[in-house]
């Protein structure tokens, strides 16, 4: 990978990183970190200027990041439905994101590029709890500065070591390339079934829309609790006729004054 990254780097220069920078920041699975490392170590030996590198990252990351702010902006949550439905990590894609969000408001954007799955998530909740869009733009360009100048900062710092390993990989040729693959395969296939071991015990657990309906129909009376956090209340602000609404952080405190003679159905967002 980088030594792909390397002859890319050299044939394109500020664009590919700029390319990279894009791509990450709109949700594919091409991590850039790599490419900024590279693109410090060329920078000493008479590459592109690092100040270069920083800006053009800044300007892709943040392009990247426009897109999922106008989108959480007009279509709120549904938006982040759609990306925890993507997330290789569902359970706990939104939750994370929304509670930091909630916790340290704006300037939680200035470290979101360096909390995995955060960067992607955290755009469309700033959209979607309609941030203004000028203090979205000021966190969102510290916060993509900050990591392409760590990035490459640090590619800088070893760039002897990358060159090394650079020609370690061109050495190798085509084993190289195919032991990165597999790497990266075995990665995914872990995630994914992982998502699919999660999925089953949430279909194991789950009550249809239409059976929680028939239970109150027939009079039997079933306590519904909302356990979503407020930020998501306040994103989808419909609910359950006679649903109590807890934080998840309390959770235990509620459910114990509960009454054991009914059944208790929880549900999230």
């Amino acid at each position: 990978m980088m030594g792909e990254i390397s002859s890319l780097l050299a044939q394109y220069g500020l664009a590919f990183v700029f390319l990279n920078l894009f791509l990450e920041q709109a949700g594919a699975p091409v991590p850039a970190v790599p490419t900024l490392m590279v693109a410090g170590a060329m920078a000493v030996a008479g590459g592109p200027a690092l100040s270069a590198i920083v800006a053009v990252a800044v300007i892709g990351s943040l392009a990247g990041d426009m897109i999922w702010y106008v989108a959480g902006r007009i279509y709120g949550f549904r938006v982040l439905q759609l990306l925890c439905r993507i997330s290789i990590s569902p359970d706990s894609c939104v939750r994370q994101t929304e509670t930091r969000f909630m916790r340290w408001g704006a300037p939680s954007l200035v470290l979101a590029k360096f909390v995995p799955g955060f960067a992607t998530v955290a755009p469309p909740v700033a959209g979607a709890l309609k941030l203004p869009l000028g203090p979205f733009l000021v966190y969102s360009v510290i916060g993509a500065a900050l990591y392409a100048a760590a990035a490459a900062g640090a590619g800088m710092f070893f760039y002897r070591e990358i060159d090394w390993l650079l020609g370690r990989l061109e050495a190798m040729g085509i084993y190289a390339l195919f032991i990165l693959g597999f790497a990266l395969a075995v990665f995914i296939a872990f995630k994914w079934w992982d998502r699919r071991r999660f999925f089953k015990a949430l279909r194991m657990a789950r009550m249809p829309v239409t059976e929680l309906r028939d239970l109150m129909a027939r009079g039997r009376e079933p306590l519904v609790v909302d356990v979503r956090s407020a930020g998501a209340r306040s994103l989808d602000p419909r609910r359950i006729p006679g649903a109590i609404a807890v934080e998840t952080e309390r959770i235990d405190e509620h459910l114990a004054g509960l009454p054991p003679d009914r059944d208790i159905i929880l549900y999230c967002a």
